[in-house]
């Protein structure tokens, strides 16, 4: 996933709208989007369709967090069983869904993934998480590599239905790869001077609305005398 990527081209498309990014857990993600606390995000499915849209995007990599120092930091990959004789940490807000977990459980369960990182780091056990998870709570003296036969998992685009806005249909685009020109895009109106008066004031939240442009007219043709065919 690259957020920073899609925000900047936000930014180029859509200078007057401000785009902010908000973090929360995957368990949260789709009750924040219900109640209107942010227009859109990024969910892992399933999801609840019943008043929430969703547009798969990819499919995750799922890795082993270790010591830098563990054994299996020497190999580019490995499988659940080579894990069997491993604490494999299951934290409470875990992402993944398993038929029979790997390695040996641990006594207790961390509260959070943040907190089995932890644990980690402490020689306590391994970490099995999506690889964007990884990423985000890295540690130098940590590292990860894939589990080649672990679940896989996936991540959409969702935002609640009834409120599908422009601005919505706008980063849906963005997106999945839509150029300004795209047919499925919304159009762009032709860069005009704009009146004092035609500006329109941000929402409270800071979802800020797009300016109001006036409607470009077309000149009118010149008329002239019909010329003579020779």
């Amino acid at each position: 996933m690259t957020p920073t990527k899609w925000v900047r081209i936000w930014n180029e498309r859509l200078p007057d709208v401000p785009l902010t990014l908000v973090q929360v857990s995957a368990a949260e993600a789709p009750d924040v989007l219900r109640a209107g606390d942010a227009d859109a995000g990024f969910v892992r499915l399933p999801v609840d369709r019943t008043d929430l849209s969703a547009i798969p995007l990819y499919t995750e990599t799922t890795v082993v967090v270790i010591p830098k120092d563990h054994v299996v930091a020497a190999v580019d990959e490995v499988s659940a069983a080579d894990l069997a004789d491993e604490v494999v940490l299951h934290p409470l807000d875990d992402t993944l869904t398993w038929e029979r977990r790997p390695g040996l459980p641990a006594h207790e369960r961390p509260a959070t993934t943040e907190d089995a990182v932890e644990l980690v780091a402490a020689g306590i056990g391994v970490l099995v998480v999506p690889q964007s998870l990884a990423r985000l709570h890295h540690r130098k003296d940590l590292t990860y590599r894939p589990v080649t036969d672990a679940p896989e998992s996936r991540v959409a685009l969702s935002w609640p239905e009834a409120a599908t806005t422009d601005q919505v249909e706008d980063f849906i685009g963005i997106v999945r790869g839509r150029t300004v020109n795209s047919s499925r895009g919304r159009a762009q109106a032709p860069a005009t001077q704009e009146k004092p008066q035609d500006k329109a004031k941000a929402k409270p939240r800071g979802a800020a609305q797009p300016k109001k442009k006036p409607v470009a007219r077309p000149k009118a043709a010149k008329r002239g005398r019909p010329r003579r065919r020779s």
